[in-house]
């Protein structure tokens, strides 16, 4: 709400030391790559951060050309205080990469900005993440800053604000915080109660909780959704801007577990983010938003998904 927000002063990072280092994971998608390079060495703080680059490897002989194309890219990234590329031998998979790159770069540093090779940044988008690590880094409660927003109205609604759930196109955290990360499906499954459930999925305006049960049967393996858990779980929240500082631009078709969709694009915010919340608390009236943004969205993938069968079946007659 209104009445909670608070400035505080605009230049928090005043060292080199403060910045958080930023990772970044690739694989295959040169263009894709470039353009989230190219928007992130525009970024205030750039020169004064290091970067840290996770290049997957091949997972089968079609890949081997555009990872190698991607590989020799990286190779002349600059405008960083320090670039630092960390070729795997194997492939990992999206989720395995990420979950070892961050676990192993934020207990080294204590903090750490995430971004895969899909997420477009503003130019303000470092500050706003290196600010909100500052001011937050003794509150335990606050477990992640969330640089992206759906499309929903935002005028009314304060800078930024806190909801139960992270985001993760283009994120930061703590050591103390990812420590709680864990990845195991079954004992989720075990311990969420339906009320758990219903509040996971925020308050039943959409299915989070789906993609858990598709781990525990094995037809996916991901991650981001027990970060989301383990946040959950904690009573934790996550702090987000009203207006993107993001743009995803793999909802293409060519990432992992991500359709060809343009619901989740956004106007960005090219402004610096100048206030945050004293109050740790979820906003009530941007939860209400979201939630309603969800559930329109879910409406139209369902509508989506009985065309696209009808369309099958009427196919297969013919």
């Amino acid at each position: 709400m209104g009445e909670n927000i608070t400035a505080w002063g605009h230049e928090i990072v005043s060292d080199s030391k403060c910045f958080a280092p930023i990772v970044l994971f690739v694989y295959n998608r040169l263009d894709h790559t470039k353009r989230t390079v190219e928007a992130l060495q525009k970024n205030m703080y750039a020169t004064q951060s290091a970067l840290f680059i996770y290049s997957d490897a091949p997972k089968n002989e079609d890949a081997v050309t555009k990872v190698q194309e991607v590989r020799e890219y990286i190779k002349n990234v600059d405008g960083f205080t320090a670039v630092t590329i960390i070729e795997r031998d194997q492939n990992l998979g999206l989720a395995r990469s990420i979950i070892d790159g961050v676990t192993h770069i934020v207990n080294q540093y204590g903090k750490i900005i995430v971004l895969e090779d899909d997420i477009v940044t503003t130019e303000y988008f470092l500050k706003y993440m290196n600010d909100a690590l500052n001011i937050y880094d003794a509150e335990k409660k606050v477990m992640q800053i969330a640089g992206y927003m759906y499309p929903i109205e935002y005028e009314d609604l304060p800078e930024t604000f806190f909801l139960r759930a992270p985001d993760c196109w283009g994120w930061a955290t703590w050591k103390d915080r990812w420590k709680y990360f864990e990845r195991d499906p079954v004992k989720l499954v075990k311990e969420f109660s339906e009320e758990d459930i219903y509040r996971f999925n925020f308050d039943g305006s959409c299915d989070f909780w789906s993609q858990v049960q598709a781990n525990l049967s094995g037809k996916i393996y991901t991650w981001a959704i027990f970060w989301c858990a383990s946040v959950f779980r904690r009573d934790g929240l996550a702090l987000y801007p009203r207006q993107s500082l993001v743009q995803n631009i793999g909802c293409d078709n060519t990432g992992v577990h991500c359709d060809d969709t343009n619901c989740y694009s956004v106007i960005l915010n090219n402004n610096v983010v100048e206030y945050f919340p004293k109050l740790i608390k979820e906003n009530e009236k941007s939860l209400f938003r979201i939630q309603m943004f969800f559930r329109k969205n879910n409406s139209i993938s369902l509508l989506n998904k009985i065309f696209n069968r009808v369309k099958r079946l009427r196919c297969k007659k013919k």
